[in-house]
């Protein structure tokens, strides 16, 4: 399976202030800019924007990213899941994981990581792939929000839902562990019913359920 990309953008305007959303871009782009040093979630600021650089480069890896000026102060990243995944016991061509999605603090409340997920699925070629996430509550900023553990689900929820993912149950242990915990999934309208069905034996490793 190839995995064309296609460039898109959008703008963001809060006063005088330019955010621009755009991508998928290629390393080289991205050596053009450098990370707000408030994106720590995963890691420090300089290794985890190596780490995006890098993913850039896989064949079907994508980065999208929000920038005011050369400063990159949001991120999504779309790859195949990691071989260690539960998501990867199959080889799927047409499965990719959004597997970081992160904006700086200084910058939150402007709808951006929403519109990187709009900007994201501008691209025809998603509609190619089945597109997942898992969303576990240990990873989520309740302490700076303030939010308790359904407050924060719910916006994260309401965000998927700009790229199209809706939660999709699964008997994977670790998002059984708390009911926080989801998968969320988009299908895209070119994805073959046979894919469908693999998707479906992952998430339930084989046995068989009805779509929920």
């Amino acid at each position: 399976m190839k995995h064309p990309k296609t460039y898109h953008h959008k703008t963001i305007q809060n006063g005088n202030q330019v955010i621009i959303v755009e991508g998928p871009l290629s390393s080289t782009f991205l050596a053009d800019y450098y990370f707000d040093e408030g994106l720590t979630a995963f890691r420090p600021a300089k290794k985890q924007f190596e780490a995006v650089k890098s993913i850039a480069d896989f064949e079907e890896g994508r980065i999208i990213i929000a920038r005011d000026g050369d400063k990159i102060v949001g991120y999504a990243t779309f790859l195949h899941p990691d071989p260690l995944e539960r998501w990867s016991e199959i080889k799927m061509e047409d499965l990719i994981e959004l597997g970081a999605i992160e904006v700086s603090n200084d910058y939150r409340g402007l709808s951006i990581g929403s519109t990187l997920l709009e900007v994201a699925m501008l691209d025809h070629q998603m509609e190619n792939y089945i597109v997942i996430t898992t969303e576990y509550y240990w990873h989520w900023d309740m302490d700076s929000t303030r939010l308790n553990i359904w407050q924060y689900r719910e916006i994260m929820e309401r965000m998927m839902g700009h790229g199209g993912l809706t939660p999709m149950s699964t008997d994977d242990p670790e998002i059984m562990s708390h009911p926080a915990n989801c998968l969320l999934v988009r299908i895209g309208e070119n994805v073959p019913k046979e894919s469908i069905e693999t998707f479906d034996s992952l998430r339930f490793m084989g046995k068989r359920h009805d779509w929920m």
